[in-house]
């Protein structure tokens, strides 16, 4: 049987292009080839490609202890924070997310992702085949520009329902590598922040344009601790496409630590996502600053099947 999920190889302490290819190694698992960076791996099977990491690498900033625990044949880090609370990240032999909940110093515990899978096999793996979403809002306040928003526009998309029925709860695999699962909820897309050619650092000038949307995360998760956004990654369409996967996965994780190093934003109801130039903004084969980018969106309900947007007290 194959593996769901290959641990990455190496710490990931790259900081340039240049230093993520020259220690990448490619590994072929009968009809799949596995491309292993530091970091990360980039799957290739089927024409497809994607790209997986470990969200918990991000937690570590901020731990003041970090331990392993073994729960037969699954692994559990635990990151202990200065307040008495512990974040426990909880993966399988291969290395695939099963849960990630939140333990407070009174011992209550807040599930934030469940990534279990019980059902029947599924036929299409973690891609889930749907119709498009009928869109029955403006587009601007469906896919919101940041640059040209008012805050109340982006915390709305920040905070709202699914544009359409969602069905059923999907695993937060399924959500990652599922556009038309994605499509059904709102997004923001961040083109105020942007990045240079082959780079994924968040410039300094550029941080407080995310205070807006820390500030609308930060509300959602105050008001519900189980609130979980997803930061995607994108590049233009100039270079491989495994170099593209491979900056666009580093430009979100980029953003979510921004915002939980500057903002306050808990790194454990953040997830990211790189795609590649699958997505452009501006359909242009050519270098385009507005194609680097990144955008969030509220998955909780994709996460849980629920239908509601955030009960938030009125403004």
């Amino acid at each position: 049987m194959q593996r769901a999920f290959v641990p990455p190889p190496a710490q990931d302490n790259a900081r340039r292009l240049d230093d993520v290819r020259g220690a990448r190694r490619e590994v072929r698992e009968g009809d799949r080839v596995l491309i292993e960076e530091p970091g990360r791996v980039i799957v290739e099977e089927g024409g497809r490609a994607i790209i997986r990491h470990n969200d918990a690498d991000r937690f570590r900033w901020q731990a003041q202890d970090v331990r392993i625990e073994r729960r037969g044949a699954d692994t559990v880090t635990v990151f202990e924070r200065p307040d008495g609370s512990r974040i426990y990240s909880e993966n399988d032999e291969s290395g695939r997310l099963l849960r990630r909940y939140r333990r407070l110093p009174d011992g209550r515990e807040i599930i934030i992702i469940d990534n279990r899978y019980s059902g029947p096999p599924m036929p299409f793996g973690y891609f889930v085949d749907l119709p498009p979403p009928v869109i029955r809002i403006p587009r601007e306040h469906y896919i919101v520009d940041a640059e040209y928003a008012q805050p109340d526009d982006i915390y709305d998309a920040l905070w709202a329902a699914p544009v359409d029925y969602i069905q059923r709860p999907y695993t937060l695999d399924e959500v990652r590598y599922s556009f038309p699962l994605r499509e059904r909820m709102p997004s923001v897309d961040l083109n105020t922040v942007t990045f240079e050619t082959g780079s994924w650092e968040v410039s300094p000038d550029q941080i407080d344009r995310l205070a807006v949307i820390a500030d609308g995360i930060n509300r959602a998760i105050a008001a519900n601790p189980s609130e979980v956004f997803l930061i995607e990654g994108h590049t233009d369409a100039v270079g491989s496409q495994i170099d593209n996967l491979s900056l666009s996965d580093r430009r979100a994780e980029s953003v979510a630590l921004v915002l939980s190093q500057q903002f306050g934003v808990p790194a454990e109801n953040l997830t990211t996502q790189g795609y590649g130039n699958q997505y452009l903004k501006v359909p242009t084969q050519g270098p385009e600053r507005a194609n680097r980018r990144v955008t969030v969106r509220r998955i909780t309900p994709l996460l849980t099947g629920q239908n509601q947007a955030i009960p938030l007290a009125p403004r």
